[in-house]
């Protein structure tokens, strides 16, 4: 006797399917806009295409099942494993790729992007996993670094 509800997505090829069918939906995704016109003396509609971000949230959503269920049921589940792990880094890429391209805008990427790991804060602690990079500068005492500061100056002024 089973207990619990049986699962939606019966297959891994399922749920390839379905994510294709989501990612779709999100690319496509179509908002109203209202504008006024001058020439016609009114308001216009439009409807554009405003593409949206692929979320596992958003995901679940659209196949209609909670978060919590799509972690329960798939995240640790042998025959799900790699298209978690696909739908996880197609998350990210997606995002990624949208505020380069500016579809969605900068001011939110600090926001979205720490969902994924990735911090606009500077990391001052050395840790084995932040990846450091020596700045020639770094072994210069501050005697040295004053005199190097001087010299460049002086060097712009006679270039100005």
């Amino acid at each position: 006797m089973k207990l619990g509800r049986p699962r939606k997505i019966k297959s891994a090829a399922h749920m390839v399917k379905l994510w294709e069918q989501y990612k779709q939906q999100c690319d496509t995704n179509k908002v109203t806009v209202h504008e006024f016109s001058q020439r016609l003396s009114g308001f216009v509609s439009t409807e554009l295409v405003k593409p949206i971000t692929y979320t596992i949230e958003g995901f679940c959503h659209f196949v209609g099942f909670v978060r919590a269920a799509f972690y329960e049921y798939y995240d640790k589940n042998p025959e799900f494993v790699d298209i978690v792990k696909r739908i996880r880094e197609e998350c990210e890429l997606d995002v990624r790729q949208k505020f380069e391209t500016g579809q969605i805008p900068t001011q939110l990427s600090a926001l979205w992007m720490s969902k994924y790991g990735y911090s606009s804060k500077t990391d001052t602690a050395h840790s084995g996993r932040v990846a450091v990079v020596n700045d020639p500068y770094d072994d210069l005492t501050a005697e040295e670094l004053r005199k190097l500061t001087k010299a460049v100056k002086a060097t712009k002024k006679t270039n100005a």
